[in-house]
């Protein structure tokens, strides 16, 4: 939708709160006297939009813990516009904590906070939001329950630095880990940089899932135009939660909703906005994930089309050098969108939560620093948009990030050197006696949505020390798991069908040959169709299964990497129609 198409609600209206506190009946009093021993006068039930603010809040996780402070920031842009704010701790899946993979529980709480905004008298949500997860379900409850939203972000921590080096959260920890094995650092002096890493309250401060969905929510217009990447401890990052506050009451009055905002052109925003600032790989999965409560048609072949042709300008870490901090001082996402815009890569009519388009917020923002935001003619990679893969090995496609990857490894054929699970892969890859090196592609399996359960973030799976201690870096690595946003390497991700789902990848023997030509768009396993499908007919899983609880749940009804990784029966928009009385 543009917003020239958007013709805002009558106001005054009747709100769906009001179906729990208008009027004087049992029902209603229960409702409404109830809520008043939090010392509401009783002129605050008069009709005025009830705004949720959602939490993500937990001592467990870290890079959440400031969003109580930035609630009340929130609270008081509600106040001031004629709301009324309410918070509400919500489920927050910890990406530091969260075993076996925070990504196993994402659906888990966008189903929770789906029911609690569905089942509670909200008019109006703001999405308080941060640590990786925690974004995407909060989105995904939002999109399937179509009530006016808003995305507030933790924002992402200081710069890291350890003997005066950038160090960047989630990269150098696998940089230095490495480093460690190679015998290029000490144990000591990793245990030392340990203590660089974290220095204030907020996200990763490189451009990893956390940034990257903070940006992704921009780019989809859900969040005020700058929102992604204020340092958590600046000020303005209180004002923009401040504003963000003000600014839902108006959504409410107005009926602005997560269905007129999420449409087809603004996915493909966020596709190239992705391709442009080097961002995750888990994005794929995640706005996969989104569209498909939104209801709108967005596919793999979607991030092939848009990204193709899209530059890496930013230049952060893991694809870079900098780190959020300098991102934000340069100027943010807004001067991404207005170079995407000036290069013909923006659907400039998509409108925002502000009620204005894209173009209009971003057109006359400047780039303070073209170090870090690059032109075009110094773009970090040519073709820096998520390459999707498919052949053979990959049927239903395969991602790799190129802005991440080493040009020398972008085609290639190799030796399959196989683990047949994570616990396979930590019991050989430290044997002087494996037999690898460099020019092999290590191949990892069942750690797929079903398979890991959860899909754990281990596809960028460290090197041999042996091939280590020659000075490489870099080997072809491919699974079907995800990597961490603040990973690096040549790594091929979410190969689909998963192993444990019977696709061409549970049957990978150590010995095989495979071929990667990433231009081509091709992942191919040298082996004759007799050859795979006699295989195919003799494998049998392997993976864990479970018996019961939410594992079970999950791997009963989890679907695909290629489609986004949602449980089945939640796909789809269920709307906010107010349930029956509960007494």
């Amino acid at each position: 939708m543009s917003a020239s198409s958007f013709t805002p609600a009558p106001w005054p209206r009747r709100l769906r709160s009001q179906e729990w506190y208008a009027g004087n009946s049992r029902d209603t009093i229960y409702h409404r006297g109830w809520l008043k021993n939090q010392g509401y006068p009783h002129d605050l039930f008069d009709g005025r939009p009830i705004i949720g603010i959602l939490n993500t809040w937990s001592d467990l996780t870290p890079c959440n813990g400031h969003l109580r402070e930035l609630a009340e920031k929130v609270k008081a842009g509600i106040w001031e516009a004629g709301g009324f704010p309410v918070e509400v701790p919500v489920f927050s899946a910890s990406e530091n904590t969260f075993r076996p993979t925070a990504m196993m529980f994402r659906n888990l709480a966008a189903l929770a906070i789906e029911e609690t905004i569905r089942g509670q008298p909200i008019d109006g949500a703001v999405l308080l939001v941060g640590c990786d997860k925690t974004t995407p379900s909060l989105m995904m409850a939002a999109a399937s329950c179509d009530i006016p939203s808003i995305v507030v972000t933790g924002g992402p921590m200081l710069n890291g630095y350890f003997r005066g080096e950038r160090v960047g959260s989630g990269t150098h920890l696998w940089k230095f880990s490495e480093a460690v094995k190679a015998g290029e650092m000490t144990q000591e002096e990793f245990l030392e940089a340990e203590q660089s890493m974290s220095r204030s309250s907020g996200t990763c401060n490189t451009m990893g899932t956390a940034s990257t969905m903070a940006s992704m929510a921009e780019a989809l217009g859900m969040a005020l135009s700058g929102n992604a990447a204020i340092p958590a401890v600046d000020s303005r990052r209180r004002v923009m939660a401040q504003l963000s506050g003000r600014r839902i009451v108006q959504m409410v009055k107005d009926d602005l909703k997560p269905s007129d905002i999420m449409t087809k052109a603004a996915f493909e925003n966020a596709i190239r906005t992705n391709g442009a600032i080097g961002g995750s790989t888990n994005a794929v999965i995640h706005l996969l994930a989104i569209a498909g409560r939104v209801g709108v048609d967005v596919t793999l072949d979607d991030w092939d089309r848009c990204g193709r042709d899209v530059a890496t300008i930013v230049n952060l870490m893991p694809s870079g050098e900098y780190l959020m901090e300098e991102f934000f001082y340069a100027g943010g996402l807004p001067v991404i969108l207005k170079r995407l815009g000036e290069g013909g890569q923006l659907n400039k009519d998509a409108l925002t939560v502000s009620g204005q388009t894209i173009w209009d917020e971003v057109r006359d923002v400047v780039n303070h620093n073209e170090d870090v935001i690059r032109p075009l003619e110094r773009a970090l990679t040519p073709q820096g948009g998520i390459a999707v893969l498919r052949g053979n090995l990959a049927p239903n496609g395969a991602v790799l990030k190129p802005s991440a990857a080493s040009a020398h490894l972008m085609q290639h054929r190799g030796r399959a050197v196989v683990f047949e699970d994570i616990d396979d892969y930590k019991a050989k890859i430290n044997d002087e006696a494996l037999d690898i090196d460099e020019t092999c592609i290590m191949v990892l399996k069942n750690c797929g949505p079903k398979g890991y359960p959860g899909m754990a973030e281990v596809g960028n799976m460290g090197l041999p020390p042996k091939v280590l201690r020659k000075g490489v870096t870099d080997m072809i690595r491919i699974s079907d798991a995800r990597m961490s946003g603040t990973a690096y390497g040549t790594v091929i991700l979410h190969t689909s069908p998963e192993a444990a789902a019977g696709g061409p990848l549970a049957i990978v023997q150590t010995g095989d040959m495979i071929e990667v030509d990433v231009a081509a768009r091709r992942l191919h396993l040298d082996l004759s169709e007799a050859e795979i499908a006699a295989r195919l007919a003799a494998w049998t899983p392997v993976h864990e299964r479970a018996a019961s609880g939410y594992a079970f749940l999950h791997q009963t009804h989890v679907e695909g990497a290629d489609t986004g990784a949602d449980l089945d029966f939640l796909k789809g928009c269920r709307g906010n129609a107010v349930g029956k009385d509960s007494h």
